[in-house]
């Protein structure tokens, strides 16, 4: 690599494949050597070690202070090269993209399912600093890298959700002394209060086709799920129930959505389907679920479930299997990866909020690095071409 080079790549690809739960990658104390050409490579010093494939490549500076990148993930067993790629012109800050681009072609490579790691990720930071709280909302790469502040408040910002292209953010602002959903683009350029009517105004989820946002209101007196249309502004009233229905997730074909209601006196997650309106309950397991997301493929409905505690539990809707994910105490906001392989989540820490991974099999999880304060409210974005 370049000498004093501003990125370890090798570092970011490792803890990118670690993250996703499908490998183990070898730590450099134990490599037996460091080739960076094909040529270099003497696959009999790395048979023992039980190694399928090699990532090799280097990392050069060019006149001008941008970089080259050359990089080749090589079969070990077979000794041949799988892929090769060079980048060249690449700036000092967009060093860490490429390192998710290469995770994205490995993973691509091995498992045949399309890497998520060059994605983003939106979550909100809450800082006390001396008696008053600061409310960030933020983007960051998906490991948590490179965080951009989007909008700062001393009121509480909620539920931030992320249009199917990427480039808004719905969310609930309490900046005019109570809850209304705005729509935002990343850019800036645009801002708009979408619902402040009275009572709640709350849990924006935006339609798979962007045309739509899903939101809980009370204005009708009890809190009920509305769809609006976001060229009309007009309402339709989805649920009509006493008690409080919230959290909605759309199905991955926009047809119906999945919500969270008490109205069995309890939170369960139930389904509206948008053409007959009809309801029905869907998850049985345990007297506490809520927070439904949906996977991108509508298989796997993610929640948070309450036992001993709560935790991110994953219900397969095809076969109906129920599985608990996680084992820390307090578990919140599940969102899934855009290629629905991962989890994030926030997780309470010893008293503090913090954003977590873990893979849909459960196999392994991972804490993500986020600097400022307490950590709350993850969305995962969609894939960004």
């Amino acid at each position: 690599a370049a000498k004093d080079a501003p990125e370890d790549l090798s570092a970011i690809i490792a803890a990118d494949l670690r993250r996703s739960g499908h490998f183990r990658p070898l730590s450099n104390a134990n490599l037996p050597a460091l080739p960076h050409e094909p040529e270099q490579i003497d696959f009999q010093q790395w048979r023992p070690l039980d190694v399928d494939n090699m990532v090799i490549g280097r990392l050069l500076e060019e006149p001008g202070g941008t970089y080259q990148i050359d990089m080749r993930f090589m079969d070990v067993l077979r000794k041949k090269q799988l892929i090769g790629k060079r980048w060249t012109g690449i700036k000092k800050d967009n060093l860490r993209r490429i390192a998710h681009q290469i995770s994205d072609l490995i993973y691509q490579e091995l498992t045949g399912v399309r890497g998520a790691f060059n994605t983003q990720i939106a979550y909100v930071t809450l800082r006390k600093v001396g008696k008053k709280r600061l409310y960030t909302l933020e983007i960051s790469d998906s490991d948590g890298y490179n965080p951009q502040p989007i909008l700062k408040s001393n009121d509480p910002i909620m539920s931030p959700s992320w249009s199917p292209d990427g480039t808004k953010l719905a969310y609930v602002s309490f900046e005019s002394g109570r809850s209304n959903v705005i729509v935002q683009s990343l850019d800036g350029t645009y801002r708009q209060v979408v619902a402040n009517y009275k009572g709640i105004n709350s849990a924006p989820a935006w339609s798979p086709d962007g045309q739509k946002l899903a939101m809980t209101l009370s204005k009708g007196g009890s809190a009920d799920i509305y769809l609006m249309d976001l060229q009309t502004k007009r309402l339709k009233q989805l649920t009509r129930n006493w008690s409080i229905e919230t959290e909605a997730a759309w199905s991955a074909n926009g047809k119906s959505l999945f919500f969270n209601s008490d109205r069995r006196g309890q939170p369960q997650v139930f389904q509206v389907f948008l053409d007959t309106g009809e309801i029905r309950r869907v998850t049985f397991n345990g007297r506490y679920n809520a927070n439904p997301e949906i996977s991108p493929d509508g298989r796997y409905l993610a929640m948070v479930h309450g036992n001993k505690g709560f935790h991110i539990a994953l219900q397969d809707l095809y076969t109906n299997d129920f599985t608990v994910l996680t084992d820390s105490f307090l578990d919140e906001s599940p969102t899934f990866s855009p290629n629905g392989e991962m989890i994030l989540y926030a997780m309470n820490k010893s008293g503090r909020g913090e954003l977590a991974v873990v893979a849909i099999d459960g196999k392994t999880s991972q804490t993500l690095k986020v600097k400022n304060g307490e950590v709350r409210e993850p969305a995962w974005g969609p894939y960004l071409d």
